[in-house]
C-alpha cells in the first residue's frame, strides 16, 4: 500500500520536488498537492515578462494538468491548508476536510514584505509576487499612468521594467545606495542604473519612503527628504518573508523559516521543509536554485538514497529590465582575496573574479553572462584555476584553449 505523502504548496519547489521524485519512487507515495492560489504551479520568475506582454499566460505554467494526472498526483489547487495536526498526522484544509499523511512536505514559499508606512493600504499600492499581482499591477497600469516602484532589488527591477513596458511613466526608489546590492558590486550596479534609466525607469537612490498620499486611492510619494512624487499606481517590491505561519501554529520549530536539518526535516519527525520558507544552517534562500536543489536532495532521500544538504552557494543568473546579470559566491572580496576585473562600459560588458589560494569564490558578470555557469561550477567545486589564471576572465573556451 502506497505511503500518503502531502505537499503543501504547490510553487516552484512543490513541483520540482514532484518530478524528481516521479522519476525515482513516486509508486511509493500517494502524494497530494495542496495549492492556496487557485491555477496550477507556475514559474515566478517570468512574471515581468507576462506584465511586460513578452510572453504569454500559458507560458508562465510549469506543468500541465496532464502531466500531475499521469504521475498519479492527486492534485488540490485552490484548496488552502489551514492547520497541521501533527498528533495524529492530518492536514486541515479551508473547506474542512482533512488528508492524513505519515510524511509531510512544506512548500509554502514566502510572503512579500510591506512597509510599516503611512498610507500602506489606499487603492493602487500594490505587490509584485504573483500572477493576482500581475492582473492587478496591468488592471492599474497603462500609457501616461505614473507609477513608483519601492525597492531596487531583483523584484523591484522586474516589476519596473514590466510597468515601463505598458506605457507607463515609471520612477523607482530604492533605499541603498546602489540596485541589486545583495547581487552586484557597486560598478556593475552603476551600470545597471545606466541601462534601467535607458528603458524609460527614472531610478532615485538613497531614498527612502515617508509616506504614501492620497485620499479614496494613492496619489503621491513622499521621501524623507520632502520630495513628493505624484503617482497613480505603487508597486512595493522591497523584499519577501518566509511564509512559516502554518507550521508556527502546527509546533515546528521556526526563526525566521521553517528550521530544518541536513535533511530537510523539520523539529518534527516526517515533516519536511523546502524552498523559500525553509532555514537551514541559520540560511533562508530567496532565490530558485536552492529551491531546485533541497527538492532533488529530499527526493532522493525519499527515495532510500543516504544524501544530505550541506547549503547553496548563492547565485543569480537572469536578465533583469531586459540586461543579463550573474553573481555568484563572495563576489565583494575581503582581505586576502584577489579581484580581478574587466570592465569595457562603452560595449557595456563587466566582468570581476575573486580568487583565494588559487580557487575562484565568486565572480559578478554584466551584459555577458555566457560562462556564468562555469564560473559557478568553478566555485562549487573548489576547482584550482591557476593553470588558466591569466585568461579565465575571457571565458571558458579561451581558458581551457590556453590551459590545455
Amino acid at each position: 500500500m502506497s505511503e500518503p505523502l502531502i505537499v503543501i504548496g504547490n510553487g516552484m519547489a512543490a513541483a520540482k520536488f514532484v518530478e524528481e521524485l516521479a522519476a525515482r519512487a513516486l509508486g511509493r507515495y500517494a502524494v497530494a498537492v495542496i495549492g492556496e492560489e487557485p491555477r496550477l504551479a507556475y514559474n515566478r520568475v517570468l512574471l515581468s515578462s507576462l506584465l511586460a506582454d513578452e510572453i504569454g499566460a500559458s507560458d508562465v505554467e510549469m506543468k500541465s494538468a496532464q502531466w500531475w494526472q499521469d504521475r498519479g498526483v492527486t492534485l488540490l489547487y485552490g484548496h488552502g491548508a489551514t492547520a497541521i495536526d501533527t498528533s495524529i498526522r492530518r492536514v486541515r484544509l479551508a473547506s474542512g476536510a482533512t488528508l492524513p499523511f505519515t510524511k509531510l512536505v512544506l512548500a509554502t514559499g514566502s510572503n512579500p514584505i510591506r512597509l510599516n508606512t503611512p498610507g500602506m493600504g489606499l487603492p493602487g499600492v500594490l505587490t509584485f509576487r504573483n500572477l493576482g499581482d500581475v492582473a492587478a499591477i496591468r488592471s492599474a497600469a497603462g500609457k501616461g499612468k505614473r507609477a513608483v516602484v519601492i525597492g531596487g532589488g531583483l523584484l523591484g527591477l522586474e516589476a519596473a521594467h514590466g510597468l515601463a513596458k505598458t506605457g507607463a511613466k515609471v520612477t523607482l526608489v530604492h533605499l541603498m545606495d546602489r540596485l541589486m546590492e545583495r547581487q552586484l558590486d557597486k560598478p556593475a550596479a552603476e551600470m545597471l542604473k545606466r541601462d534601467v534609466e535607458a528603458r524609460g525607469v527614472n531610478v532615485l537612490l538613497a531614498a527612502e519612503t515617508a509616506r504614501i498620499g492620497g485620499r479614496r486611492k494613492v496619489e503621491s510619494v513622499t521621501l524623507t527628504d520632502g520630495r513628493i512624487i505624484p503617482a497613480d499606481i505603487v508597486v512595493v517590491a522591497v523584499g519577501v518573508r518566509p511564509n512559516t505561519e502554518l507550521a508556527r501554529a502546527g509546533g515546528l520549530n521556526v526563526n525566521r523559516g521553517i528550521v530544518v536539518d541536513d535533511g530537510m526535516m523539520t523539529s518534527i519527525a516526517g515533516i519536511h521543509a523546502i524552498g523559500e520558507c525553509a532555514e537551514h544552517r541559520a540560511q533562508c534562500y530567496g532565490i530558485v536554485e536552492p529551491a531546485y536543489e533541497q527538492a532533488k536532495l529530499l527526493a532522493q532521500r525519499f527515495a532510500g538514497e543516504d544524501v544530505r544538504y550541506g547549503g547553496s552557494v548563492q547565485a543569480t543568473n537572469l536578465k533583469v529590465s531586459g540586461v543579463n546579470v550573474f553573481s555568484a559566491g563572495d563576489f565583494l572580496g575581503v582581505e586576502g582575496t584577489e579581484s580581478v576585473v574587466l570592465s569595457d562600459p562603452g560595449f557595456g560588458t563587466y566582468k570581476k573574479i575573486v580568487i583565494r589560494d588559487g580557487r575562484l569564490i565568486g565572480a559578478v558578470l554584466f551584459g555577458d553572462t555566457a560562462d556564468g555557469l562555469w564560473y559557478l561550477d568553478l566555485i562549487r567545486t573548489g576547482t584550482s584555476v591557476e593553470h588558466f589564471r591569466d585568461d579565465i576572465l575571457f571565458g571558458r573556451k579561451f581558458a581551457e584553449r590556453a590551459a590545455a
